[in-house]
Protein backbone atom coordinates (compact mmCIF):
# COMPACT_ATOMS: atom_id res chain seq x y z
CA UNK A 1 0.00 0.00 0.00
CA UNK A 2 1.31 3.77 -0.98
CA UNK A 3 1.94 5.93 1.86
CA UNK A 4 -0.81 7.57 2.22
CA UNK A 5 1.26 11.54 1.99
CA UNK A 6 1.70 10.45 -1.67
CA UNK A 7 -0.22 10.54 -4.91
CA UNK A 8 0.67 7.11 -5.68
CA UNK A 9 3.61 7.91 -7.64
CA UNK A 10 5.75 8.51 -4.80
CA UNK A 11 5.65 12.40 -4.64
CA UNK A 12 4.72 14.27 -2.13
CA UNK A 13 1.17 16.10 -1.89
CA UNK A 14 0.72 16.30 1.64
CA UNK A 15 0.97 20.04 1.34
CA UNK A 16 -1.76 20.95 -1.24
CA UNK A 17 -3.96 18.21 0.10
CA UNK A 18 -7.50 19.97 -0.03
CA UNK A 19 -10.80 19.72 2.20
CA UNK A 20 -12.12 16.61 0.00
CA UNK A 21 -9.23 14.65 0.30
CA UNK A 22 -9.04 15.50 4.12
CA UNK A 23 -12.49 14.34 4.16
CA UNK A 24 -11.69 10.85 2.35
CA UNK A 25 -8.60 10.30 4.30
CA UNK A 26 -10.54 10.00 7.06
CA UNK A 27 -13.57 8.26 5.75
CA UNK A 28 -11.29 5.37 4.08
CA UNK A 29 -9.41 5.06 7.51
CA UNK A 30 -12.86 4.67 9.48
CA UNK A 31 -13.67 2.22 6.70
CA UNK A 32 -10.48 0.18 6.81
CA UNK A 33 -10.77 -0.24 10.75
CA UNK A 34 -14.03 -1.64 10.50
CA UNK A 35 -13.01 -4.00 8.09
CA UNK A 36 -9.49 -5.12 10.24
CA UNK A 37 -12.12 -5.87 13.21
CA UNK A 38 -14.80 -7.65 10.89
CA UNK A 39 -11.91 -10.07 9.65
CA UNK A 40 -10.43 -10.29 13.20
CA UNK A 41 -13.48 -10.69 14.76
CA UNK A 42 -14.32 -13.67 12.26
CA UNK A 43 -11.20 -15.10 12.68
CA UNK A 44 -10.11 -14.64 9.60
CA UNK A 45 -6.38 -13.57 8.64
CA UNK A 46 -5.78 -9.97 7.93
CA UNK A 47 -5.79 -9.42 4.47
CA UNK A 48 -8.23 -11.87 3.71
CA UNK A 49 -10.72 -9.41 2.53
CA UNK A 50 -10.50 -7.16 -0.35
CA UNK A 51 -12.10 -3.31 -0.04
CA UNK A 52 -13.63 -2.13 -3.57
CA UNK A 53 -14.05 1.29 -3.23
CA UNK A 54 -17.39 2.06 -5.45
CA UNK A 55 -17.11 5.58 -6.93
CA UNK A 56 -20.00 5.43 -8.90
CA UNK A 57 -21.81 8.74 -9.56
CA UNK A 58 -18.29 10.55 -8.59
CA UNK A 59 -15.60 12.66 -10.47
CA UNK A 60 -12.64 11.29 -11.75
CA UNK A 61 -11.28 13.92 -9.22
CA UNK A 62 -12.27 11.95 -6.21
CA UNK A 63 -10.65 8.66 -8.04
CA UNK A 64 -7.36 10.39 -7.91
CA UNK A 65 -7.12 11.44 -5.00
CA UNK A 66 -8.64 7.86 -3.40
CA UNK A 67 -5.47 6.78 -4.95
CA UNK A 68 -3.25 9.50 -3.74
CA UNK A 69 -4.57 7.72 -0.33
CA UNK A 70 -3.56 4.60 -1.52
CA UNK A 71 -6.57 2.66 -2.64
CA UNK A 72 -6.14 0.78 -5.91
CA UNK A 73 -8.91 -1.22 -6.34
CA UNK A 74 -12.49 0.69 -7.42
CA UNK A 75 -15.71 -0.24 -8.22
CA UNK A 76 -17.82 1.01 -11.10
CA UNK A 77 -21.85 0.83 -12.10
CA UNK A 78 -22.40 2.61 -15.67
CA UNK A 79 -20.87 2.42 -19.22
CA UNK A 80 -19.76 4.07 -20.62
CA UNK A 81 -19.63 7.08 -18.29
CA UNK A 82 -17.10 4.25 -16.68
CA UNK A 83 -15.02 4.04 -19.02
CA UNK A 84 -14.32 7.73 -19.79
CA UNK A 85 -13.84 8.50 -16.47
CA UNK A 86 -11.44 5.50 -16.20
CA UNK A 87 -9.41 6.91 -19.55
CA UNK A 88 -9.09 10.36 -17.80
CA UNK A 89 -7.87 9.18 -14.35
CA UNK A 90 -5.05 6.91 -16.86
CA UNK A 91 -4.33 10.10 -18.87
CA UNK A 92 -3.09 11.93 -15.27
CA UNK A 93 0.15 9.94 -15.95
CA UNK A 94 1.42 6.47 -14.76
CA UNK A 95 0.40 5.08 -11.51
CA UNK A 96 2.48 2.31 -9.65
CA UNK A 97 0.96 -0.03 -8.92
CA UNK A 98 -1.53 0.96 -11.30
CA UNK A 99 -5.38 1.01 -10.15
CA UNK A 100 -8.29 -1.62 -11.08
CA UNK A 101 -11.59 -1.31 -12.17
CA UNK A 102 -14.53 -4.14 -11.51
CA UNK A 103 -18.11 -3.57 -13.18
CA UNK A 104 -20.38 -4.29 -10.12
CA UNK A 105 -23.77 -3.08 -12.24
CA UNK A 106 -26.32 -4.21 -14.67
CA UNK A 107 -24.39 -4.56 -17.97
CA UNK A 108 -26.37 -4.18 -21.13
CA UNK A 109 -25.13 -6.85 -23.67
CA UNK A 110 -24.58 -3.87 -26.07
CA UNK A 111 -22.19 -2.06 -24.19
CA UNK A 112 -20.00 -5.13 -23.40
CA UNK A 113 -17.85 -4.44 -25.62
CA UNK A 114 -16.73 -1.17 -23.67
CA UNK A 115 -16.83 -2.80 -20.19
CA UNK A 116 -14.53 -5.86 -21.88
CA UNK A 117 -11.86 -2.74 -22.06
CA UNK A 118 -10.99 -1.87 -18.72
CA UNK A 119 -12.84 -3.91 -16.18
CA UNK A 120 -10.47 -6.41 -14.09
CA UNK A 121 -13.93 -8.17 -13.26
CA UNK A 122 -17.77 -8.17 -13.90
CA UNK A 123 -19.63 -8.78 -10.58
CA UNK A 124 -23.02 -8.99 -12.00
CA UNK A 125 -23.20 -11.62 -14.44
CA UNK A 126 -26.73 -13.13 -14.41
CA UNK A 127 -27.93 -14.99 -17.62
CA UNK A 128 -26.49 -16.60 -20.18
CA UNK A 129 -26.64 -14.31 -23.35
CA UNK A 130 -24.49 -11.42 -21.36
CA UNK A 131 -21.96 -14.55 -20.73
CA UNK A 132 -21.64 -15.32 -24.22
CA UNK A 133 -21.28 -11.53 -24.98
CA UNK A 134 -18.81 -10.47 -22.72
CA UNK A 135 -16.94 -13.93 -24.18
CA UNK A 136 -16.84 -12.48 -27.51
CA UNK A 137 -15.86 -9.39 -26.06
CA UNK A 138 -13.16 -9.92 -24.06
CA UNK A 139 -11.90 -12.12 -26.68
CA UNK A 140 -11.68 -8.98 -29.80
CA UNK A 141 -10.21 -7.11 -26.29
CA UNK A 142 -7.17 -9.41 -25.98
CA UNK A 143 -7.05 -10.43 -29.68
CA UNK A 144 -6.60 -6.15 -30.00
CA UNK A 145 -4.16 -5.71 -26.91
CA UNK A 146 -6.65 -4.02 -24.95
CA UNK A 147 -6.38 -6.35 -22.35
CA UNK A 148 -3.92 -8.59 -20.96
CA UNK A 149 -5.78 -11.57 -19.24
CA UNK A 150 -8.98 -13.38 -19.45
CA UNK A 151 -11.87 -11.20 -17.89
CA UNK A 152 -13.27 -12.24 -14.32
CA UNK A 153 -16.54 -13.16 -13.81
CA UNK A 154 -18.57 -13.23 -10.58
CA UNK A 155 -22.05 -14.75 -11.31
CA UNK A 156 -24.68 -12.77 -9.05
CA UNK A 157 -27.22 -14.70 -7.03
CA UNK A 158 -30.65 -13.81 -6.63
CA UNK A 159 -31.12 -14.46 -3.49
CA UNK A 160 -35.12 -13.55 -3.02
CA UNK A 161 -36.12 -14.16 -6.48
CA UNK A 162 -36.70 -10.64 -7.51
CA UNK A 163 -36.73 -9.84 -10.30
CA UNK A 164 -36.59 -6.45 -10.56
CA UNK A 165 -33.33 -6.91 -8.60
CA UNK A 166 -31.45 -9.08 -11.21
CA UNK A 167 -29.41 -12.16 -10.55
CA UNK A 168 -29.42 -15.48 -11.12
CA UNK A 169 -31.75 -18.21 -8.97
CA UNK A 170 -29.78 -20.69 -7.41
CA UNK A 171 -30.81 -23.73 -10.08
CA UNK A 172 -29.58 -21.09 -12.76
CA UNK A 173 -26.15 -20.86 -11.71
CA UNK A 174 -24.69 -23.95 -13.51
CA UNK A 175 -25.89 -23.25 -17.09
CA UNK A 176 -24.37 -19.73 -17.04
CA UNK A 177 -21.04 -20.97 -14.99
CA UNK A 178 -20.53 -23.43 -17.95
CA UNK A 179 -20.87 -20.57 -20.35
CA UNK A 180 -18.25 -18.78 -18.77
CA UNK A 181 -15.97 -21.51 -17.63
CA UNK A 182 -16.15 -22.65 -21.10
CA UNK A 183 -14.58 -19.45 -22.88
CA UNK A 184 -10.58 -18.79 -22.86
CA UNK A 185 -11.05 -15.26 -22.52
CA UNK A 186 -13.18 -15.16 -19.42
CA UNK A 187 -12.33 -16.98 -16.10
CA UNK A 188 -15.07 -17.52 -13.50
CA UNK A 189 -14.45 -16.31 -10.32
CA UNK A 190 -17.24 -16.65 -8.12
CA UNK A 191 -20.24 -15.14 -6.90
CA UNK A 192 -22.01 -12.17 -6.03
CA UNK A 193 -25.17 -11.30 -3.79
CA UNK A 194 -26.86 -7.91 -2.79
CA UNK A 195 -28.60 -8.55 0.33
CA UNK A 196 -32.48 -8.12 -0.20
CA UNK A 197 -34.11 -5.05 1.72
CA UNK A 198 -36.66 -7.44 3.51
CA UNK A 199 -35.61 -9.60 5.95
CA UNK A 200 -32.30 -9.74 8.02
CA UNK A 201 -29.09 -9.56 6.90
CA UNK A 202 -27.77 -12.43 8.77
CA UNK A 203 -30.37 -14.91 7.01
CA UNK A 204 -29.39 -13.60 3.46
CA UNK A 205 -25.77 -13.76 3.80
CA UNK A 206 -25.85 -16.95 5.38
CA UNK A 207 -27.78 -18.26 2.81
CA UNK A 208 -25.18 -16.94 0.13
CA UNK A 209 -22.42 -18.66 2.29
CA UNK A 210 -24.43 -21.94 1.50
CA UNK A 211 -24.81 -21.49 -2.03
CA UNK A 212 -21.70 -20.34 -2.90
CA UNK A 213 -20.22 -23.62 -0.51
CA UNK A 214 -22.17 -26.00 -3.00
CA UNK A 215 -21.27 -24.01 -6.35
CA UNK A 216 -17.24 -24.32 -5.41
CA UNK A 217 -18.04 -27.97 -5.38
CA UNK A 218 -18.53 -27.79 -8.89
CA UNK A 219 -16.12 -25.26 -9.43
CA UNK A 220 -13.35 -25.41 -7.17
CA UNK A 221 -11.56 -22.18 -8.38
CA UNK A 222 -14.21 -19.63 -8.22
CA UNK A 223 -13.38 -19.22 -4.77
CA UNK A 224 -14.32 -15.16 -5.01
CA UNK A 225 -17.41 -14.02 -2.78
CA UNK A 226 -18.46 -10.66 -3.28
CA UNK A 227 -20.81 -9.62 -0.37
CA UNK A 228 -21.29 -6.44 1.71
CA UNK A 229 -21.79 -2.86 1.64
CA UNK A 230 -21.48 -0.38 3.85
CA UNK A 231 -24.29 -0.88 6.06
CA UNK A 232 -23.52 -4.81 6.38
CA UNK A 233 -19.76 -5.34 5.53
CA UNK A 234 -19.23 -7.19 9.27
CA UNK A 235 -22.20 -9.36 8.62
CA UNK A 236 -20.97 -10.28 5.13
CA UNK A 237 -17.30 -10.61 6.29
CA UNK A 238 -18.83 -13.27 9.45
CA UNK A 239 -20.33 -15.37 6.34
CA UNK A 240 -17.24 -15.54 4.41
CA UNK A 241 -17.44 -12.36 1.65
CA UNK A 242 -14.23 -12.14 0.00
CA UNK A 243 -15.15 -8.70 -1.30
CA UNK A 244 -16.89 -5.95 0.03
CA UNK A 245 -18.09 -2.93 -1.81
CA UNK A 246 -18.07 0.22 -0.05
CA UNK A 247 -19.18 3.80 -1.75
CA UNK A 248 -21.55 5.67 0.58
CA UNK A 249 -19.39 5.10 3.91
CA UNK A 250 -16.28 6.25 2.08
CA UNK A 251 -17.42 9.02 -0.81
CA UNK A 252 -20.51 10.42 1.35
CA UNK A 253 -24.24 10.68 -0.56
CA UNK A 254 -24.12 10.56 -4.13
CA UNK A 255 -23.96 14.16 -5.94
CA UNK A 256 -27.22 15.49 -6.59
CA UNK A 257 -25.83 15.75 -10.14
CA UNK A 258 -24.29 12.69 -11.29
CA UNK A 259 -21.42 12.84 -14.16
Amino acid sequence: MNDPGTDGTGSDFSASRDARTTELAARLRAVRERLDAAVAAAHRPAGAVELLVVTKFFPADDVRRLIGLGVRTFGESREPEAGRKIAEVRAGGEITPPPTFDMIGTVQTKKAGGVARWARAVHSVDRRKLAERLADAAQAALDAGDRDDPLGVLLQVSLDGDPHRGGLLEADLADVADAVAGSPALSLRGLMAIAPLAGERAHWMAELARIHADFTRSHPDATELSAGMSGDLEIAVAHGSTCVRVGTAILGERPLLSQ
